[in-house]
């Protein structure tokens, strides 16, 4: 299969059509399939994320023809080929509104008039249950007929018609519906969990601003951002969002570049440094260069990176439906061979053996395979859910078994995600004086490290009294005067140019700074009065979280968009390794380069600038209070925040899939025995029956036990 790209440099124009309803890797490929089979097609591109289909074909094709054959397996298909709307402008549809939850709503409205039917008029209720069934069956079975028909007999559809009819058969018409009815919910939440991270991504786009202010013949100009050419220069004040890539020309500012590179205190822009669409200005305006068009952006690097990510990552195919591909036609090629072979070979008796045939096919009824694992998956995302273990499928409960390695950002995941006052050196004055200065200077102050210190006062319990005259030195620090002390705080090297530093306050500078702290320095009266150390410090319970994944053998990785220094000091707290000064697209880069390594890589992230790594990891995890663009690309969150959370998910997983593990092997070990019992005249119908049900029972109360297991 050839990229969109590829398919667009063709001579004739490729037909390309929106595909709404697909939610997963094969529901591309039912398409795919089903498409390629048609006369005169060339090349397919099938995006789930995007929800397109990109067709180059030969001039007899007729688009409309593809159109109806993808609307014949159950999806929309619209042509986009003159659409002015973009992806990222075009809204999600209202997920109660679709197709599969409308079918769902009627379903479910057929169960419970079933229910009162069975109630009231007991000789109506196995036909009452078989309308019930007929509503969600029969588009399902229309469904599994046109994926047949197109070039997959042995779908997910397929195999639920096989089990809702052999329970029908069978006599269990109840346990028929409420099966088809749970495949309908199972269906409309994957496609609401597809459609919001769909929706999600195209969110990103609003970080940047609509309009921008265009310098031009001495004034300026709003004009649409999305205008900006490569050398234009705009002014971006104080409080505005940066409107494109560029450099600064003019001015300095603090700019906040979380939600880019993560970075935890907003970072200092003079001439000649670069800012990113996206982040947010601080306390003086700029003027800025744009160096990249609007498609080019951060921001616009950042969607397509999820996008193509999420395209790269096929998920794992469902257990049952691969299984059903050898499983459901063996079923019947048996039975079908008992009944036949001995009469035309050994002249046994017709109906002896067709009864026996009968009664293998009652046993290979995919009813308790079918049941099992879904009620195995959905018992242990409700355990997850209960315990703020978010997990998106059963899918991803799969690959989190695997881990073999844990990418963690550092910022608001490894630690809390805003710095703290961890140090207080006092000099010639007690420290509790040193935190009432630094908190009469800083008072009314909204930045990061300001808070720290009124936080850390107010800790103290120091008082705070007023401060006049108080000026912000724009990169510096500020002054004032309080009690008739001039006071500066602000960074050591503007200190040391005002006043001669000693050798040893010199050396405590150097170890505050040497453990990845940001050191303010208060001065009183000409003279240094003391040293405020700051960090953004690890978190409760992430020494022991990341322990706990050692001792499952899973290795433990810091990927920041912060400074160097910084990083390797909380890694070296924690005993793991740091790559520092990371942009998304570096993220993304060392997840795929541990994948080709060998590693099954879980990512754990709580910013924007997290979501290309999210997405292209084997696993990503969202940490709780993240950004919902990182909730909706991962695959899994941790609700509480807790880095031992991500422990946990793994071995709630690894205990799903033993549980799956037993259902499958318990399902198929009875019918196994009484396949053998059945060819061999021990036992007929009715104990086909009992085995049937008898699995559906076991391996659905083997799977509720998941609901109260314990996590470490």
């Amino acid at each position: 299969m050839k990229d969109a790209t590829t398919l667009d440099r063709t001579d004739s124009p490729p037909t390309r059509l929106r595909v709404s309803g697909m939610d997963c890797a094969s529901c591309a490929a039912k398409v795919e399939n089903a498409v390629r089979r048609l006369p005169g097609i060339e090349d397919i591109s099938v995006s789930v994320a995007t929800e397109t289909l990109t067709v180059r074909h030969g001039p007899a094709t007729d688009a409309r023809a593809i159109a109806a054959t993808v609307r014949s397996l159950g999806y929309g298909a619209d042509d986009t080929s003159a659409d002015a709307v973009s992806d990222a402008e075009r809204p999600e549809p209202v997920w109660w509104q679709s197709p599969k939850a409308l079918l769902a709503f009627a379903c479910a409205a057929a169960l419970v008039l079933a229910y009162a039917v069975g109630q009231a008029a007991p000789a109506m209720e196995r036909w009452a249950f078989l309308a019930a069934m007929a509503v969600g069956l029969v588009p399902i079975a229309r469904r599994a007929v046109a994926a047949a028909r197109h070039g997959t007999p042995f779908s997910i559809e397929t195999l639920m018609s096989v089990a809702a009819i052999g329970a029908t058969a069978i006599g269990a018409t109840e346990e028929a519906a409420t099966v088809v009815f749970l495949f309908l919910v199972g269906e409309v939440l994957e496609g609401v969990a597809a459609g919001r991270a769909r929706a999600s991504i195209r969110g990103l786009t609003g970080l940047v601003p609509d309009t921008a202010l265009l310098e031009g013949d001495g004034s300026t100009e709003r004009v649409p951002a999305a205008s900006l050419r490569v050398g234009a220069t705009v002014l971006v004040r104080p409080g505005d969002r940066v409107p494109a890539d560029g450099t600064v020309l003019d001015g300095e500012s603090a700019v906040d570049e979380a939600p880019v590179t993560g970075e935890s205190v907003p970072r200092r822009k003079a001439p000649g440094d670069a800012v990113f669409a996206g982040t947010v200005n601080g306390d003086g305006a700029l003027r800025v260069r744009v160096t990249a068009a609007a498609r080019d952006n951060t921001i616009a690097r950042v969607v397509r990176l999820v996008e193509d990510a999420q395209e790269a990552k096929a998920p794992t195919e469902r257990l049952i439906d691969r299984f059903s591909r050898v499983y459901t036609p063996a079923v019947v090629a048996v039975a079908t061979l008992v009944a036949i072979l001995p009469p035309l070979l050994f002249g046994c008796s017709w109906n002896e053996w067709v009864y026996k045939g009968l009664a293998i096919l009652l046993i290979g009824c995919p009813c308790a395979l079918v049941i099992s694992t879904p009620a195995a998956i959905a018992a242990g995302l409700s355990a997850g859910a209960r315990r703020g273990l978010l997990i998106k499928g059963g899918a991803v409960l799969e690959r989190l078994a695997a881990v073999t390695m844990v990418a963690f950002d550092k910022t608001g995941t490894l630690t809390e995600g805003k710095p703290v006052v961890t140090d207080v050196l006092a000099f010639g004055r007690s420290e509790r004086e040193v935190l009432s200065l630094a908190a009469a200077l800083e008072a009314g102050s909204s930045h990061p490290l300001a808070k720290a210190v009124l936080a850390k006062a107010a800790e103290a319990g120091a008082p705070m009294p007023p401060a006049f005259g108080s000026k912000a030195l724009g990169g510096k620090g500020i002054t004032g005067n309080v009690g008739g002390l001039d006071l500066f705080l602000g960074s050591p090297r503007e200190a040391a140019a005002r006043v001669t530093l000693e050798a040893e306050q010199e050396a405590r500078i150097s170890t505050l700074q040497g453990e990845g702290k940001t050191v303010a320095a208060l001065l009183a009266n000409g003279a240094l009065a003391g040293l405020l150390g700051m960090r953004d410090e690890p978190r409760s319970d992430a020494k022991a979280g990341i322990d706990r994944l050692a001792a499952e053998g899973i290795g433990s990785l810091m990927l920041t968009g912060d400074n160097a220094r910084t990083a390797q000091a909380v890694a070296g707290m924690l005993g793991i390794e740091a790559r520092a000064g990371l942009l998304p697209e570096d993220k993304q880069r060392i997840v795929l380069e541990l994948q080709a390594a060998g590693a099954v890589v879980a990512k754990v992230g709580d910013g924007i600038n997290d979501a290309p790594a999210l997405a292209a990891a084997d696993v990503g995890i969202a940490m709780g209070g993240g950004t919902d663009v990182a909730l909706e690309t991962a695959d899994a969150a941790v609700l509480h925040g807790r880095v031992a959370d991500v422990a946990r998910m793994v071995e709630l997983s690894r205990r799903t899939l033993a549980n799956i593990r037993t259902n499958i092997g318990v399902a198929l070990g009875l019918k196994a025995v009484f396949l053998v019992t059945t060819i061999a005249g021990i036992t007929g119908l009715w104990p086909a029956i009992l085995a049937d049900t008898g699995a559906t029972v076991l391996v659905t109360a083997n799977a509720l036990r998941l609901l109260g297991v314990r996590l470490r």
